[in-house]
């Protein structure tokens, strides 16, 4: 990242706004940025980690040619993620997510991600064995509601994030969501933090900026 470690600190637009100025090289800040957000959502749809990597570097690469599209009316972050969702969607032919009718929600939604909540306990997952078990868990949860509580509790994003990325209402957000937790409390009973869950590792993300960056010069040229 020599050159542009210096730039770390710019807002997103900013960067999107210098970018199409013409400092390309600045759209390294932004896959290092999200890799994390996008490669959870790959593994939460059951992905494997090469395929994972390729939508990623799909969903950058079509960002990047539509970038003259943003138009900030919802975060860079955010719109990532429904281009991530999409791709994933298409690989997997399946259907569109279908909103459900809200039901009274017993537990109290109090906008604290589930894991927050638990950290009292002081309980923490230590081997890589029991990450494994948790992550076989979280892909047998049905999709719909698997992504929600991924973008939701793995990847911190807010209710209304997440309404926008899914194109489905709050209140239908916070219904899967509160669903996607009962049901991972059926099988898990102990404490996990989301780090460790579709753990992303820095060489994935080296290995797909590269790659991106050399697709998007050879596009240029």
């Amino acid at each position: 990242m020599t050159g542009i470690k210096q730039y770390e600190i710019l807002s997103d637009p900013e960067i999107v706004s210098r970018i199409l100025s013409g400092e390309i090289a600045l759209y390294e800040i932004i896959m290092r940025r999200y890799n994390p957000y996008l490669f959870k959502i790959g593994r939460s749809y059951g992905f494997n980690q090469p395929d994972t990597e390729d939508l990623i570097q799909d969903s950058y690469l079509s960002a990047y040619t539509n970038l003259e599209k943003f138009e900030n009316r919802s975060t860079l972050k955010t719109w990532l993620v429904k281009i991530m969702l999409n791709n994933c969607y298409h690989k997997t032919q399946k259907f569109s997510f279908r909103n459900e009718i809200p039901s009274v929600i017993t537990e109290k939604e109090s906008g604290i991600p589930m894991f927050t909540q638990q950290l009292n306990t002081g309980k923490a997952i230590m081997n890589n064995e029991l990450k494994h078990i948790l992550e076989e868990a979280l892909v047998q949860i049905p999709e719909n509601y698997r992504t929600v509580f991924t973008l939701r509790e793995l990847n911190g994003m807010s209710t209304r994030e997440t309404s926008e990325a899914l194109g489905i209402s709050e209140a239908n957000v916070k219904v899967r969501l509160k669903r996607a937790k009962d049901m991972l409390r059926k099988e898990i009973k102990k404490m996990y933090s989301p780090e460790e869950i579709f753990e992303f590792n820095l060489i994935y993300c080296n290995r797909i900026v590269e790659k991106v960056l050399i697709k998007i010069q050879e596009k240029n040229n």
